[in-house]
C-alpha cells in the first residue's frame, strides 16, 4: 500500500479513510458501507492490522449474542498515512525560530499566518448572506487545505468537524496555531455566531469539532 492516501484509493485505503473520517467500526459495518463481502473485509482488516495501521478494541455497545462487540480503529501509524504537511521540517523550523527569536518571534509568525488566512477567508465568505452558507464555505476552504472538514446540524446548533489536521505536528509544538484558528473562525462567521471547540485533535481526540450557535438578536 502507498505511503499516503491517494486520490483513487485501494480497498485497504478506503478502509483507512472510513476509519479516519467516521471513527471506529466493526468488520460487518465496513463491509456494508464499502460494498464488499464480509470475507473480503476480514482479509483487508487482517492485512492492515498486521501492518500496524489499525487495531481492535472492545466497543461500548454489546453485540446481539451478548458478547462484546469488536471494533477497529486507526493506530498512530494509521493516522500517519494522512499527510501532515512537511511535519518534521515544520517542527525543526519552529524550534529554530523559537531559539533565534524567542516566543515573540514565534508569535509574529503565527500572527502573520493568521493575517494571511483572514484576508483569504473573508474575501471568500464575507458577502455570503447567511450563517449556514458561511459555514459551508468555511468547510469547503478548510477541506481544500487538507482538514477533511464538513458541517453537521445538531438541534439549533451546527458542528464544524475536521477529521484531519495537516499541520498537526506544528500544532503539537505550538498551541498558538490552534488559538489563532479558533479566533479566525469567529471573525469569519461574524457577530451573529458563538463558536466553541468541543474536541481537539492535538489534545488526544480523534478529530477537531467546533460548535457554532447563533446568537439571538438583541
Amino acid at each position: 500500500m502507498s505511503e499516503s492516501i491517494q486520490e483513487s484509493p485501494s480497498t485497504a485505503e478506503r478502509i483507512l479513510l472510513r476509519l479516519k473520517t467516521r471513527g471506529p467500526a466493526a468488520a460487518s459495518e465496513l463491509a456494508g458501507e464499502l460494498e464488499m463481502s464480509a470475507e473480503a473485509a476480514r482479509q483487508q482488516i487482517q492485512k492492515l492490522a498486521a501492518e500496524g495501521l489499525i487495531a481492535s478494541r472492545q466497543a461500548a455497545a454489546v453485540a446481539r449474542a451478548g458478547r462484546p462487540r469488536q471494533e477497529w480503529e486507526l493506530t498512530a501509524s494509521g493516522h500517519a498515512r494522512f499527510p501532515d504537511t512537511h511535519a518534521q521540517l515544520t517542527v525543526q523550523l519552529l524550534g529554530s525560530i523559537r531559539q533565534l527569536f524567542g516566543e515573540p518571534g514565534l508569535d509574529k509568525l503565527i500572527n502573520q499566518r493568521e493575517d494571511d488566512m483572514r484576508t483569504q477567508y473573508l474575501r471568500l465568505c464575507a458577502d455570503l448572506p447567511t450563517l449556514p452558507k458561511k459555514l459551508e464555505k468555511l468547510a469547503d476552504i478548510r477541506s481544500a487545505e487538507g482538514y477533511m472538514a464538513r458541517v453537521e446540524k445538531e438541534g439549533r446548533d451546527w458542528l464544524l468537524i475536521e477529521d484531519h489536521c495537516p499541520i498537526c505536528a506544528a500544532a503539537m509544538t505550538c498551541q498558538g496555531f490552534c488559538r489563532s484558528e479558533l479566533q479566525l473562525f469567529g471573525e469569519v462567521l461574524g457577530s451573529e455566531a458563538e463558536i466553541t471547540r468541543e474536541e481537539h485533535l492535538p489534545a488526544g481526540a480523534r478529530r477537531c469539532v467546533y460548535r457554532i450557535r447563533r446568537i439571538a438578536a438583541g
